[in-house]
């Protein structure tokens, strides 16, 4: 099979030409990666602004260093572009774009469809296609396969070669990143499965090869449905707490003592990120097509969604205790960051919990060191973050720690601060406050 050796002979001297579509949290850093391993890289993304910047040398994801960019872009092994018929010349194409969730609930594929569509334009033999994007099972052999190898005459595993590789990006992480972070592979085919191991493999430390597409896809599903449930079960787990009177953070703590058994997950505001809210309700969005209904997930959803509400109301109570209303109060909310120590509001709850205070009347005003300006889109709300954050703590009649960012000294909010409700125990270890409430 000379086309199957002589792309593989290809990929693993670096000759290849490999492209990225999408250069976002997870595109652009591959496209890095595959670069600084010694492939040519070509990045294509439709929106020109992040051309611009690439062209310049300059990083817009926190996570790639505009260093590294510029390095790349000097030597020529980075290039970016809207045009997709570059897509003629390259030997390995990776789609990194994004798969959003419905508001009813079901599969986004419109960015997957629409860069499936660039692509199959310029198919041709000697290829090899690998999905990172996180989607339901069967999505590459059903969507991909009959649309990129079929309609061009092409037979998949012979002329060219298909696989599915989640992508595992962490945002703000700094111990496993895109180089050292195992990858899962798996191709429609055995053969697609070894063409695209000999290309990750140029770049990335560990593969770990599946027998299939599918289960590659399910295997990433799996991972945050695991998160998504046991966040689920501890967010619960706080709820019960705060009805027996114990302090659930204590019973976390005592908890993960044990060495064995016992995996740490901590209760919080809601989730956020573009991966645990998502991707298990892909998984149940394809149950239901084949009458099974995933009530794990339906559950752990429906608890982890309803978290924002539970806040609003634990502040309602906690303010009634001490002779306030939410109506009328000046309400701040420290952190809008999905997580700590990263500049991503995708899925945040503390856009939710922002706009449930202000349904309940109170003045709204946030503090994020790492984001300027977030945006609402289904209350259609802009707002942006208080420049001087203490003087807001000090006329704030209540102080919200939603995300607790390494730049926050929590002793000296607290301390200037008429109420805290602490939604991460980010103040946990200064001891127990009159006017500090957690969650």
């Amino acid at each position: 099979m000379a086309t199957k050796t002589d792309l593989i002979k290809k990929l693993r001297d670096k000759t290849a030409k490999v492209a990225v579509l999408g250069l976002g949290y997870v595109g652009l850093p591959l496209a890095v990666v595959f670069g600084e391993a010694g492939f040519n890289v070509i990045g294509v993304d439709p929106d020109k602004r992040k051309i611009d910047a690439l062209g310049k040398g300059e990083s817009y994801i926190p996570d790639v260093q505009s260093e590294a960019v510029a390095k790349l872009v000097r030597d020529g092994r980075l290039t970016a572009t809207t045009d997709f018929s570059v897509l003629r010349d390259v030997d390995a194409v990776s789609i990194c774009v994004p798969t959003p969730l419905r508001q009813t609930g079901d599969p986004d594929m419109s960015f997957i469809i629409s860069a499936v569509e660039e692509l199959s334009r310029y198919m041709h033999k000697g290829m090899v296609v690998a999905l990172e994007s996180t989607t339901y099972p069967g999505t590459t052999r059903e969507l991909l396969l009959p649309k990129l190898g079929a309609e061009h005459g092409l037979t998949v595993g012979e002329d060219w070669f298909l696989a599915f590789s989640p992508e595992r990006v962490d945002p703000g992480r700094e111990d496993f990143t895109t180089i050292n972070t195992p990858k899962v592979m798996g191709g429609i085919t055995e053969a697609c499965g070894e063409v695209a191991t000999a290309w990750y493999e140029g770049a990335i430390k560990t593969i770990h090869k599946v027998s299939t597409a599918e289960a590659a896809e399910m295997a990433k599903l799996l991972e945050n449905t695991f998160r998504m449930i046991n966040i689920g079960m501890v967010n619960e787990l706080a709820i019960m707490c705060e009805r027996l009177g114990v302090d659930v953070w204590e019973v976390i703590d005592a908890a993960a003592t044990k060495p064995f058994g016992f995996m740490k997950f901590t209760p919080g505001p809601g989730l956020g990120g573009h991966c645990i809210p998502i991707d298990p309700l892909y998984l149940s969005w394809k149950m239901k097509a084949l009458n099974y209904n995933a009530r794990f997930i339906e559950l752990a959803s429906e608890i982890n969604t309803n978290m924002p509400r539970y806040v609003v109301g634990r502040l309602m109570e906690a303010m009634n205790e001490i002779g306030k209303t939410i109506k009328g109060s000046n309400i701040l909310v420290l952190g809008v960051a999905y997580k700590p120590d990263i500049d991503d509001v995708r899925e945040s709850p503390a856009l939710d919990v922002i706009a449930l205070l202000q349904k309940k009347g109170a003045d709204v005003k946030f503090h994020d060191p790492r984001i300027a300006r977030i945006h609402h889109e289904g209350e259609g709300w802009y707002m942006d973050s208080v420049t001087d954050m203490l003087k807001a703590v000090k006329e704030a009649d209540a102080v919200v720690i939603v995300t607790n960012h390494r730049e926050y000294d929590f002793r000296e909010i607290v301390g200037a601060a008429k109420f805290v409700f602490d939604t991460r125990n980010a103040t946990g270890k200064l001891g127990k406050f009159a006017h500090v409430e957690r969650l």
